[in-house]
């Protein structure tokens, strides 16, 4: 079976009007409701191409004879949720996540609410390419309803997961950029009982405020607001609301693994043991707080559906998987739903809080364990001879090929792998003394000089 030729790790993206076109998406939805017969879910984004895009995709399955419930502007993970519980054939939602308001995108959803599997994904883009569609006759074309309302359902789920009242005496400032989150995230921290003042919460497809990907620079309003409230903490998300990324009580930017390692040590101690999913491209820091609690880290390759579909698989085994996540701000709760969830992060972070008793969260974050990473992209015509040169060059070392290949030193690891999108090798090196990970990076560019 070959490779996957058009998604990537999570869906198709493209700039609009060049790769990403109504023709495209409508062939791919008649390939989606050839594959999954019965009622399909489908959601978009706030990009300004998303109503198109949603129409085609709609025209595709119902062709197919599927019947669509259009479930309007939500998060990602809004919609994985309502798949899951109300037993849908299987959903799609139109967005390109963090990528700039030019593009648009597919994700493909499983009726159990994870991302179709790059097998299935290779079965729909064979489908695809050869044109092979289930046209039903015309007393058999589906039909569709408009339910944009059971957004409700989702926001209830996370709220209804805490105490009542857990948040109250908090205040919090929420940045939505502009998408989905606008219409989730706000009500969630407020029903559990926090102040929220919110910051680029119109929906807004042109993203006035920022881009859709939340970055330091970015969020500098976010953390002016936070200092100028006397804020607990500010929330952001991506464009499709399944990661959020927080700004300290001082206004500073959290690195998505230390997010991780907080709201990790916060389950981990409340579940007693088990494992913790992850990908090889995740800090150290996971690890010494799993080993705090007595958890063990399992590694999968990059990409949060292999981490969803590794916990699915332990958890089928009878293995006690306690967390899941990767060090982007895209965390997996196995007691709610197997896909990253940016809203149920932003409460977590409340109860992370509300556990502490009062404590500042600059001053929870200054107690972990400090680690130095350096992540840099290097573009070549042959990625995989890269990589293969870094393995013989360090084949005297412990290395572990899970993704790309691992170099693992007692005071260090570096990772090196192709990237799945683009001509590129990703390094990825950290330690706790940046010395240590200045050095070992030297190391990986002579081999990189040499090829």
């Amino acid at each position: 079976m070959n490779g996957k030729r058009m998604f990537g790790t999570n869906g198709v993206r493209g700039v609009i009007g060049e790769m990403m076109t109504p023709d495209l998406v409508l062939k791919i939805g008649a390939a989606l409701g050839s594959m999954r017969k019965g009622t399909i879910a489908v959601g978009r984004d706030t990009r300004t191409s998303g109503e198109a895009l949603a129409h085609a995709l709609k025209a595709g399955l119902l062709m197919t004879g599927c019947d669509v419930v259009d479930v309007g502007i939500l998060p990602t993970p809004a919609l994985q949720y309502i798949i899951k519980t109300n037993r849908f054939a299987g959903g799609a939602m139109i967005t390109a996540s963090h990528n700039p308001p030019e593009y648009n995108g597919v994700k493909i959803i499983e009726a159990d609410g994870t991302e179709m599997s790059d097998d299935e994904i290779i079965k729909l883009e064979d489908r695809f390419f050869a044109g092979e569609f289930s046209v039903a006759p015309w007393d058999g074309v589906g039909a569709e309803a408009a339910a944009p309302d059971r957004i409700e359902e989702y926001i209830q789920a996370v709220v209804g997961h805490f105490p009542a009242g857990i948040g109250e005496g908090m205040t919090v400032v929420v940045d939505p950029g502009s998408g989905p989150a606008a219409l989730t995230t706000p009500i969630i921290l407020s029903r559990m009982g926090c102040r929220v003042h919110t910051i680029n919460a119109r929906l807004d497809g042109t993203f006035p405020g920022r881009l859709p990907e939340p970055t330091p620079e970015g969020l500098q309003p976010l953390s002016e607001m936070v200092v100028a409230t006397g804020a607990d903490f500010g929330v952001a998300h991506d464009g499709d609301a399944d990661r959020a990324v927080f700004v300290d009580t001082i206004g500073r930017y959290i690195e998505e693994n230390y997010e991780f390692g907080l709201i990790e040590d916060y389950v981990c101690s409340r579940n007693g043991g088990g494992l913790v999913v992850t990908p090889v491209a995740t800090s150290r820091l996971i690890r010494d707080i799993a080993e705090r609690h007595g958890c063990t880290v399992d590694y999968t390759p990059v990409g949060s559906i292999y981490v969803a579909r590794r916990m699915i698989e332990l958890m089928g085994r009878g293995e006690k998987v306690s967390f899941g996540g990767e060090g982007n701000g895209g965390l997996i709760y196995a007691d709610h739903q197997f896909c990253r969830d940016g809203g149920m992060t932003a409460a977590m972070m409340v109860a992370v809080l509300a556990s502490h008793r009062g404590r500042k969260l600059s001053e929870i974050l200054d107690e972990l364990p400090a680690y130095h990473l350096v992540k840099e992209k290097h573009h070549t015509a042959d990625p995989a001879a890269l990589v293969r040169a870094m393995e013989e060059a360090f084949s005297g070392e412990t290395i572990e090929k899970i993704d790309g290949i691992k170099i693992v030193r007692d005071n260090a690891w570096a990772l090196v792998r192709a990237s799945g999108t683009e001509p590129m090798i990703r390094i990825m090196i950290e330690a706790k003394d940046q010395g240590v990970a200045d050095a070992m990076y030297e190391e990986i560019m002579r081999v990189v000089r040499q090829v």
